[in-house]
């Protein structure tokens, strides 16, 4: 019998003893963690959280690296990520953009490069939705053309919130700070494509920021809005096309795909085992 495990991750500051001094403080990325858990849970997924000083590089890629071997054809995965979004420069030359996405993790940046090798350890078959309610998240499942939705930034009409992402100055220098680490990371070269088959619904484009609230991040809470506890009953990206309505035009939530195509994964319902 298929099986569906969730892996939860939710940030609310960040370690500054790595970040140059900054912590990035956000109010809701916990609380995203935990309403993605409880919705996957009720869904019959088995979930897991990382939250906050627990929420690292190690321990991210260690939950990767160990579902990769836990599932077989048939699985589901579903993977939420609510926290600060990064940049950092394209080595290897595989962004249209010339900037690969990043996850802030608690103790460093997790590399949208990193995650594509990471899908590749699933075997055929497997299926997983992800979910990144994070700044500059449009395509932090890796580059594709399959990428979707795409639309230019416009002016910010946010009332005085506050966004999922490190300001330039940061950006800069722990990129600087930590450049020979980051180097050995970007310059490989891109892997074969993956052979399971991936889904991202983004908070928004590459060139966007996600908006942090006071329950729930903005795209979260729309999210949550639109599931009401069950009643939607669409595909993932008629979910992601309707999460998008309830956002200004300048966060715009992104679908794409990656890896195997899988008809009956992309067209069934959201969230089903």
């Amino acid at each position: 019998m298929a099986k569906g495990i969730s892996l939860h991750i939710g940030l609310n500051l960040v370690d500054p003893a790595y970040y140059d001094g900054w912590s990035g403080p956000l109010n809701a990325c916990e609380a995203d963690a935990q309403a993605m858990s409880d919705l996957c849970e009720r869904q019959g997924f088995a979930p897991r959280m990382l939250i906050t000083k627990d929420a690292t590089r190690e321990a991210v890629l260690a939950q990767l690296d160990g579902l990769a071997t836990e599932l077989v054809a048939g699985d589901t995965l579903i993977i939420s990520y609510s926290g600060h979004g990064g940049q950092v420069p394209d080595r290897n030359r595989d962004e249209p953009d010339r900037l690969d996405e990043t996850w802030c993790l608690y103790d460093g940046q997790l590399v949208d490069d990193e995650l594509y090798w990471a899908w590749g350890k699933f075997a055929p078959g497997v299926r997983i939705a992800a979910f990144s309610d994070s700044c500059h998240s449009g395509t932090v499942l890796k580059y594709a053309l399959a990428t979707k939705f795409n639309l230019g930034l416009v002016a910010n009409s946010f009332a005085a919130a506050v966004p999922r992402v490190m300001p330039p100055e940061i950006v800069a220098r722990t990129y600087y700070k930590n450049r020979e680490f980051y180097e050995a990371i970007l310059a490989k070269p891109a892997p074969t494509a993956p052979t399971c088959s991936v889904i991202l619904v983004s908070g928004c484009q590459d060139n966007q920021l996600s908006m942090d609230g006071p329950f729930n991040g903005a795209f979260t809470g729309a999210l949550l809005t639109i599931w009401a506890d069950g009643a939607f009953q669409g595909s993932y990206s008629a979910l992601a096309k309707a999460v998008r309505g309830k956002l200004p035009p300048e966060q715009s939530p992104n679908y794409m795909t990656v890896g195997a195509a899988d008809a009956a994964f992309e067209e069934g319902a959201a969230f089903s085992l």
